[in-house]
């Protein structure tokens, strides 16, 4: 890996826009297609959708040359970025304001996530493991998402945006933790990738992910799942990291606490973002019932 901290600084910038910009395009698509319509078959006619796509193509390619250029604990934080620039951006497409107190949730969100991997600072581990190191974990977080999208599809509007956000971010940390694994068997020719059972998991993962991501962006506005995706990623492939991979957070004390108390900003604004947009929904629902009864 080269060491160019100000052209990595750059390229994580141009990343986190273009995940911004992707995350709005697909999420207005997704919001067009009713209840009960076929969201797949509508989103890959709507250009906007596709649109969409690029963005996360681009914003892929960015990412990888900014990781290229300088280290992930310098690079990441730069892409939590993309929810400040999503927000606005959304917010004008629609028509509405972004209240400071919901800008102030997303910059908390954005410093939670940045000190949780500077200070916990997650040590190296190994790219693979035995599949029977991963069974265990992988359960868990199967039945997790699996019981999040069952009470998603059972809720109203904002909480199924926030559950399919955390089960479609959970599959992305899932997919994030097996990538290196699979990046790594290219050197040993393709067929090692397609007979390994990695590869599958990692595509199921990613596939299943971005789908419910659709259903997600469907559900509500982006401040509502977009918040959750972002914390679910992380900490899902931390945890596969720390119980599978042999990773390690290098922060002890004072730093531990400083840590676990990101965790919990993380979390509380990101039900926060949700909330808000919520009662957001409801008010201007209100509106066109109170101008009918006058």
């Amino acid at each position: 890996m080269s060491n160019h901290p100000v052209a990595s600084i750059i390229c994580a910038l141009i990343a986190a826009l273009l995940f911004a910009v992707a995350a709005v395009a697909q999420q207005r698509a997704a919001a067009a297609v009713a209840e009960g319509d076929a969201l797949i078959g509508a989103l890959v006619r709507n250009p906007r959708w596709w649109a969409g796509l690029v963005g996360d193509a681009g914003g892929y390619g960015m990412q990888v040359a900014a990781l290229a250029l300088g280290a992930v604990l310098l690079v990441q934080p730069i892409l939590v970025s993309s929810l400040v620039f999503a927000l606005p951006l959304a917010a004008r497409l629609n028509g509405r304001r972004v209240t400071g107190r919901e800008m102030g949730m997303a910059v908390a969100l954005t410093a939670g996530l940045a000190c949780f991997v500077v200070i916990g600072d997650p040590t190296e581990g190994k790219s693979t493991a035995p599949l029977h190191d991963w069974i265990v974990p992988m359960g868990v977080l199967l039945v997790l998402i699996v019981a999040a999208v069952i009470a998603g599809l059972r809720s109203g509007p904002a909480p199924r945006a926030l559950l399919l956000g955390v089960a479609s971010g959970s599959l992305y940390g899932v997919a994030a933790a097996l990538t290196s694994y699979v990046s790594g068997l290219f050197e040993h020719g393709f067929g090692h990738v397609l007979t390994s059972w990695q590869t599958w998991t990692l595509v199921a993962a990613g596939i299943t992910g971005v789908y419910l991501q659709q259903l997600a962006f469907q559900a509500g506005p982006l401040s509502a799942s977009l918040p959750t995706v972002m914390i679910a990623e992380p900490l899902v492939a931390a945890f596969l990291g720390r119980t599978v991979l042999d990773e390690r957070l290098q922060a002890h004390g004072f730093g531990l606490v400083i840590t676990g108390i990101a965790v919990l900003i993380m979390c509380v604004t990101a039900v926060g973002l949700s909330r808000s947009q919520a009662q957001a929904g409801a008010v201007a629902a209100e509106e066109p019932a109170q101008s009918v009864a006058r």
